[in-house]
């Protein structure tokens, strides 16, 4: 790789809602990287309807990561490898939690290598006290009125709690 070409990494989700979790992971990779674009999936394909819309979503990551100055937000609308040319990255960034991650993203890497093997992809394990904390749990905990006001940031908090409250 050229010293003078940036290092770019695509860090690609849902985000639905966007975790303190992935925050770390996203802060993580921005250390190593001089940067890094967050990919918000407009459409999921493994979920049911999101409960924020692509736009909200990117709003709230890029609230979010705004003290960091090579962080940017995109929507995703295309194949993970196409994004990350778009993008001029050489690396996709995961983060993984436990072995079920392990098993999608391994099947996932694979076929993003065949599609593209010019693209690395990379895997930051979650910190210890992130380790358990998902999009759904946050989603199951806000519907019955819980407080996950230390599990997202606090506009996330306060939009869950106003959309998904019983």
């Amino acid at each position: 790789m050229s010293e003078d070409k940036p290092r770019v990494a695509v860090c690609p989700g849902s985000y639905d809602p966007v975790t303190n979790g992935h925050l770390d992971v996203i802060g993580r990779a921005a250390k190593v990287f001089d940067k890094v674009v967050v990919g918000v999936v407009n459409q999921p394909v493994r979920k049911q309807q999101t409960v924020f819309s692509a736009e909200e979503r990117k709003r709230f990551i890029e609230e979010a990561t705004a003290e960091f100055g090579n962080v940017e937000v995109g929507i995703m609308s295309n194949l993970l490898v196409e994004f990350a040319r778009e993008q001029g990255a050489s690396a996709v960034v995961k983060g993984l939690r436990a072995i079920s991650d392990f098993e999608y993203e391994f099947e996932m890497n694979q076929l993003n290598r065949k599609l593209a093997p010019d693209i690395e992809s990379m895997y930051i394990f979650a910190s210890p006290h992130y380790s358990f904390l998902s999009s759904t749990g946050v989603k199951e905990i806000a519907t019955f009125g819980g407080d996950v006001g230390d599990l997202v940031p606090e506009p996330v908090a306060r939009a869950l709690a106003e959309r998904l409250s019983r």
